[in-house]
């Protein structure tokens, strides 16, 4: 409902309830005014009877009273009237005419009482007034003696007079009267009406017109233009109302077009676009200040746990597996996923990251969209949505989030454009540690054979000989050497040197474990870490390892082939020594008794080398 048709009611309704309460009031005032008059004509009459009755006593003409009483009651107003002889009356004088005997329980109350009465019937033709007065015995001074002439006391009831008057006229005309008041009201109130709306209806439409401008304006729309009839103070506000809508919507416009570049696809909408820039501004807020942090953090495993945190402190994600994907390699590495809790996938989707949907399609996968959508779920009693982030052309990232309420996963794939924010945040970051890591490896690895460098193991081997004393590990050290390798390279050039360490490399390899480490740790001397084996275990390494390397045939060129052998050297941790390094040198030592006692065999450390200065 418009302002000014509210006014406009509201001030009728004000006006005919103030009209109508005069109207009750008169009419109430009008209708007690006229039974007071009529009750009043009632006493007057009342009055003239008595005097009539006694003037007849005195001069003894009381059996003609009767024309006198029909003269009184002929009168236009008094309908009817009788009078009622009390009981002393009838005891001196007899009962009188017919009607002089009560009528009613009213004449009856009054004789008994000594008190006027009065009774108003009325109905939709007539208003009939009935007034009942007594007469009172009295012999004060200057008044009639009644005790003179009658055997009563005073105070006595004589009698009673009962006239009944016809009133409807009164109620009539008051009737007439109120139609006239209630018509003068209507036109007063008319009157009214006009002039409220000729001089508010403007001041309605400069306020229908700021809603409609405030209702735009809550909608990111600043463009309405503001206008009214109103000069003075009312003229102003619009005016300057009208160059701040103008310079808000030149500001807002830029800065809507700005952060709609930021605004994720099928995110949360706010009710308006004030909050959603609002929203837009904080989030970037956000993500500007991780970003900052993950800069300064040392790992990519540093940032992959921030990012872990993000989504389950701001996003309360409560069950996720964030994966990162080798897309060379085809392999999927589990980065995290909540205690407690298993991957939903299949064993070999880690093997063969081809396996996932969200990974080959580059699409969010959501459970609920079809049944069994994603053949690669092992998990048929949660649902999942996952979905996938590239990083460079090596990397990629898929997160996957499960719940069992299918309503939650809906409130969950709503914030999906937010996460990705954050990973789009990380993305360089990772990028730079995922190449510095590549460096490094690159750094700490041999380029001729991909076995560990000298580097790695003198940057890593603190490392390694803690954790082993921890976990209270063993660790067999073997260093290995070519024989005669000198005399490859000066017969057959260093490219035939090259081709033995390469092959040495590969058979390296073939015959360790993924928990052990081979190292080449200069020319052609290599050294091979066992983790936790057995003296036999790394006995049999060994002679792999060195019948191996004897039965492979090197190609020298012009049909010509060559065999080569090698010394080996066994040391035990922390068996031989308390340290790595020393069991380094011990199976150093063993290697050159090997050496010098006629190479191409396999030693194994022992304490009397040194005692028997074997080396």
């Amino acid at each position: 409902m418009k302002t000014k048709t509210k006014i406009l009611l509201v001030s009728a309704l004000m006006l005919f309830g103030l009209g109508l309460a005069n109207l009750l009031n008169i009419f109430l005032n009008f209708r007690e005014t006229s039974i007071a008059n009529a009750i009043e004509k009632s006493k007057m009459a009342a009055n003239i009877v008595k005097d009539g009755l006694t003037a007849h006593m005195v001069n003894g003409m009381m059996p003609q009273r009767e024309y006198f009483l029909k003269q009184i009651s002929t009168n236009d107003e008094i309908k009817s009237l009788w009078l009622v002889r009390g009981k002393n009356v009838i005891n001196q004088y007899g009962e009188g005419f017919m009607d002089e005997t009560p009528r009613d329980s009213i004449d009856k109350d009054v004789l008994l009482s000594g008190k006027l009465q009065k009774q108003l019937t009325e109905n939709i033709n007539q208003m009939i007034l009935r007034v009942t007065i007594p007469y009172t015995a009295t012999n004060q001074a200057g008044t009639i003696n009644c005790l003179s002439c009658h055997n009563v006391k005073k105070g006595d009831t004589l009698g009673v007079i009962s006239m009944e008057f016809d009133i409807s006229k009164i109620r009539t005309n008051g009737a007439v009267t109120l139609f006239k008041i209630m018509a003068m009201n209507l036109l007063f109130v008319i009157m009214i009406l006009f002039l409220i709306n000729y001089y508010v209806a403007p001041f309605t439409k400069l306020f229908t017109n700021l809603q409609t401008g405030i209702r735009k304006a809550y909608q990111g729309d600043f463009t309405h233009n503001f206008s009214t009839t109103l000069g003075g103070d009312a003229g102003k506000i619009i005016r300057q109302m009208n160059i701040l809508f103008s310079k808000i919507q030149d500001s807002f416009g830029d800065v809507r077009h700005s952060l709609a570049a930021f605004a994720p696809k099928n995110g949360k909408k706010a009710d308006n676009p004030l909050d959603e820039a609002n929203q837009i501004i904080h989030e970037l807020s956000d993500i500007y200040k991780f970003k900052k942090t993950i800069e300064l953090d040392t790992s990519k495993s540093v940032v992959y746990t921030r990012i872990v945190n993000i989504f389950k402190t701001k996003y309360n994600l409560k069950h996720f597996a964030l994966y990162e994907i080798n897309d060379k390699k085809r392999t999927r590495e589990l980065i995290h996923i909540d205690d407690g809790e298993k991957s939903i996938c299949y064993a070999h989707v880690d093997e063969n990251s081809l396996e996932c949907r969200a990974y080959r399609t580059e699409t969010d996968v959501i459970s609920t969209e079809f049944t069994n959508l994603c053949q690669g779920c092992e998990r048929k009693d949660v649902h999942h949505s996952c979905f996938f982030y590239n990083i460079n052309d090596e990397y990629s990232i898929v997160v996957s989030i499960t719940t069992k309420d299918k309503d939650e996963l809906k409130n969950i794939n709503k914030e999906i454009p937010h996460l990705r924010n954050y990973l789009e945040a990380a993305k360089p970051v990772i990028e730079s540690k995922l190449l510095m890591e590549k460096l490094r490896q690159t750094s700490l690895k041999d380029g001729m054979t991909g076995l560990y460098n000298r580097r790695f193991l003198e940057e890593f081997i603190e490392k390694f000989m803690n954790q082993a004393n921890r976990n209270k590990e063993t660790y067999h050290v073997m260093m290995l050497d070519v024989d005669w390798f000198k005399q490859v390279n000066d017969t057959y050039g260093h490219d035939v040197g090259d081709m033995v360490i390469v092959e040495i490399g590969k058979l390296l390899q073939k015959h360790i474990r993924t928990s052990d480490m081979a190292i080449r740790y200069g020319g052609e001397e290599f050294i091979i870490m066992l983790q936790n084996s057995t003296d036999d275990g790394a006995m049999m390494v060994a002679k792999n390892i060195h019948s191996g390397f004897a039965a492979t045939e090197f190609k020298v060129g012009a049909g010509e082939s060559m065999f080569k052998t090698m010394s080996i050297g066994i040391a035990k941790f922390p068996t031989d020594g308390d340290t790595i390094w020393k069991c380094i040198k011990y199976a150093d030592t063993a290697l050159y008794v090997a050496k010098d006692t006629g190479r191409n065999k396999i030693v194994e450390f022992k304490q009397d080398m040194f005692e028997n200065n074997e080396i």
